[in-house]
């Protein structure tokens, strides 16, 4: 669930912190308060777009944090299956906002926004104003069905979206291999010549870097030739040489150790020494007699140098990389030498592919019917629930092989009916803004058993209804709360009687700048909140008896 909220430097915001409680958080606030910026800020450390206009006037940075407490296995297993952390029971999201860029971390590591996207689906399920327009797309109706299936159906369609594009890329295979024979010859002559060239190389793995080193070898003889004479000098036993120096210098330890012992241990160190510089001094004298410039063995590792860095400029930059190359090259030649062999084999593959592909579209539609029959009919009773008195819904299933695709070859078709007679119609023909509203938190309570995500968030989901339906809502949300942890946006005070915790945005100067602040309410305070909702400019007491009244019938509604 989420845990708290913290912002600095957005928009209205200075900086202020909300602790979220578990089942329904309710937040309200006067129209322009900044009810908006709170649910804004946390799409923002979701990996929403963000731009500098967010800044607050004056401050270099804006910055968001959300903490959530990851208390199930499977999500922690998920959210690590993203190679993000979790550290504790917790999940910790940053993002911090600056002109020209932007920096976002979980638990303190750097992440794409990307990232953040994948990583909201996991943990929360943001409800806005006007998503439930999306209610209106075939797409979104099909994404629907298919929540609700559950398990069963994401496998298969797992499964059929593999198959799916092995089937699509043997089509297209097959779709650009129809070359003519002219063509097919070019191709013929044009391989036999690469892989002749090649095979004509004999090429040997590595043997470009010993070829390397051999030619550098060779083009600087004349300077490791010097190097190694002064070196052999410099160490040697004759004139000012190391190991002249140390011959003297022994011989007077020696000396000397005959009147102290102590000198023998430095004597013994001293011809460690000395043995260690002449065998040195032998093995430079057998590198410098074996040095010599060979001028024939100079040419051909440069002709061969000259050859294997031809052969990668046209096949490959390294030597694995030509033989791969040769290997593709001898079976595309394979292919153009059994062409219509070939072309009825890759045919046979796709049409055996696309029967696949269509037999688990098959599965995947049997599942889905069911799945609708069955969700139509719990979406009645949840409609029902929700003031819609002798609603008819249904949805439609309807199937053609012409529409297949990596999610089946379905499309899914949601008919309503909210006044009685009226048949059934689509929701874009019937549904009105505020009917759009309560069908997407009927198919939100609907899908909360099946739905993992642990936190729900919904910002004025209560546009458009009022009085009686408003009630109805009200306790919608209050059974989803039992289930989930809830945050809702609204202005309606039916639905904030109902809050487990009851938080007010405020806005008000300071320092001669606006500045919104959010706080928890208590219940006295939360009963004044109601009552400002139910009344006009001045708040009565009669108002706030009707308050009083309403949060007591919300507590004992929530106690069934």
């Amino acid at each position: 669930m989420l845990h708290s909220l913290h912002v600095k430097n957005l928009a209205l915001i200075d900086e202020t912190e909300v602790v979220f409680q578990e089942g329904l958080n309710i937040l309200t606030g006067e129209t322009g308060a900044g009810k908006s910026i709170i649910i804004g800020s946390i799409n923002l450390a979701l990996g929403a777009k963000a731009d500098k206009e967010m800044i607050r006037t004056g401050a270099e940075y804006a910055l968001v944090e959300l903490v959530f407490t990851v208390d199930r296995p499977d999500q922690a297993e998920a959210i690590r299956a993203l190679d993000l952390p979790v550290e504790d029971g917790q999940v910790i999201l940053q993002r911090r906002i600056m002109p020209g860029r932007n920096v976002c971390r979980v638990c303190g590591e750097t992440v794409t926004a990307k990232q953040l996207k994948q990583l909201a689906g996991i943990l929360i399920d943001i409800h806005g104003q006007h998503e439930h327009q999306s209610l209106l797309q075939a797409a979104k109706q099909l994404e629907i069905v298919d929540a609700y299936a559950g398990p069963e159906l994401a496998a298969r369609k797992e499964e059929l979206r593999d198959v799916y594009r092995q089937y699509k890329d043997a089509a297209a295979e097959l779709s650009d291999s129809g070359a003519d024979e002219e063509t097919r010859k070019r191709e013929i002559s044009l391989l036999e010549f690469e892989v002749r060239e090649i095979e004509e190389a004999g090429l040997t793995e590595g043997e470009d870097e010993e070829a390397e080193r051999i030619y550098r070898k060779l083009t600087n003889a004349q300077k490791i030739r010097e190097a190694a004479l002064a070196a052999h000098a410099l160490c040697g036993y004759e004139g000012d040489g190391a190991g002249s120096g140390i011959g003297r210098a022994l011989r007077e330890i020696r000396a000397a150790a005959a009147y102290d012992e102590t000198l023998a241990g430095l004597a013994k160190q001293l011809e460690e020494i000395d043995d260690l510089l002449n065998d040195y001094n032998r093995e430079m004298a057998d590198y410098l007699s074996g040095l010599e410039f060979d001028a024939e063995l100079l040419d051909r590792t440069e002709q061969r140098l000259n050859l294997l860095n031809h052969l990668k400029s046209k096949y490959g930059g390294t030597i694995s990389g030509i033989l791969a190359y040769r290997s593709q090259a001898e079976k595309t030649l394979e292919k153009y030498r059994n062409y219509d062999a070939y072309r009825m084999e890759l045919a046979k593959r796709a049409d055996t592919l696309k029967k696949k592909a269509l037999a688990l579209c098959a599965v995947l539609s049997d599942i889905r019917r069911q799945s609708a029959r069955t969700l139509a009919q719990e979406m009645r009773k949840a409609l029902e629930d929700l003031n819609f008195e002798n609603v008819q819904f249904e949805i439609q299933t309807a199937s053609g092989e012409e529409n297949m695709s990596a999610d089946g070859y379905d499309r899914i078709t949601i008919l309503i009916s909210t006044n009685t007679g009226e048949q059934p119609k689509e929701l874009s023909q019937v549904a009105s803004g505020g009917e759009l509203s309560r069908i997407m938190l009927a198919l939100k309570t609907v899908l909360a058993d099946k739905d993992e995500i642990e936190t729900l968030i919904f910002d004025e989901i209560d546009t458009g209804i009022s009085g009686r339906t408003a009630w109805k809502v009200s306790e919608k949300m209050g059974i989803l709360g039992r289930a989930h942890q809830v945050i809702c946006i609204t202005h309606l005070p039916q639905i904030a009687s109902m809050a487990d915790t009851h938080f007010c945005i405020e806005k008000s100067v300071e320092n001669g700048r606006a500045v919104t602040n959010i706080r928890v309410l208590n219940e006295e305070e939360s009963t004044e909140e109601v009552a400002r909702l139910l009344g006009g400019e001045t708040v009565t007491e009669n108002v706030r008896n009707n308050a009083k009244e309403m949060k007591d019938l919300a507590r004992n509604t929530k106690q069934y």
